[in-house]
């Protein structure tokens, strides 16, 4: 059984055995909220699909220093290989992940100490959107070697006028991987703004 994590949680991240987790699949999911359709819900109820897009930034000494370790819908594979995004979901149609990240710990440079995983919605403020219209986020923890998930963080307050969203972040504490569930919104309209919260 997976361990479900509170905002905030900190935990060793290893497989079910205690043995070091090597190989990582991290999957984040959503869902457009049901809208009410309201008296005039046939004329002005039209669904519009939310685009959100997820991020991966690889940060040397906790921050990042390079715009090539963003890895998203337009750098679907580090440079160094060690981390593959599987490409973007347009609409967060459909059950289960909507977009998820591969990441290969033992190929990942030492010189690399934080992975911040992250989720905007594409071009949010011209489109009047907001995380407010998202439910049923999450980040889950997998074991790419036996597929068996390990831990999920389900975000579930309050992000009305919030356009981002950091779900989590793996880090390294004394040469041991770690996964911290962050769940901190923001009104960053694009990957370029967020990434300035790391540098």
């Amino acid at each position: 059984m997976a361990v479900n994590l509170q905002k905030g949680q900190k935990v060793d991240l290893r497989k079910s055995d205690g043995s070091e987790l090597k190989h990582v699949m991290i999957g984040l999911g959503w869902d457009s909220a049901k809208r009410s359709a309201g008296l005039f819900g046939n004329i002005f109820g039209k669904h519009q699909d939310i685009d959100c897009d997820a991020t991966v930034f690889l940060c040397k000494n906790t921050k990042l220093s390079d715009t090539d370790d963003i890895v998203y819908f337009g750098n679907l594979t580090h440079k160094s290989g060690a981390v593959r995004h599987m490409g973007d979901n347009l609409t967060g149609e459909g059950e289960g992940d909507d977009e998820q990240i591969f990441i290969d710990l033992t190929a990942l440079s030492s010189q690399y100490d934080r992975l911040i995983f992250a989720v905007n919605i594409y071009k949010a403020k011209e489109r009047s959107q907001h995380f407010g219209m998202i439910q049923n986020a999450f980040i889950r923890i997998c074991d790419e070697d036996n597929r068996q998930e390990l831990l999920r963080y389900n975000l579930s307050e309050n992000y009305d006028s919030m356009t981002a969203m950091i779900f989590g972040e793996i880090y390294l504490r004394n040469g041991q991987w770690r996964f911290s569930a962050v769940g901190q919104a923001t009104k960053d309209n694009s990957i370029t703004e967020l990434s300035q919260q790391f540098r």
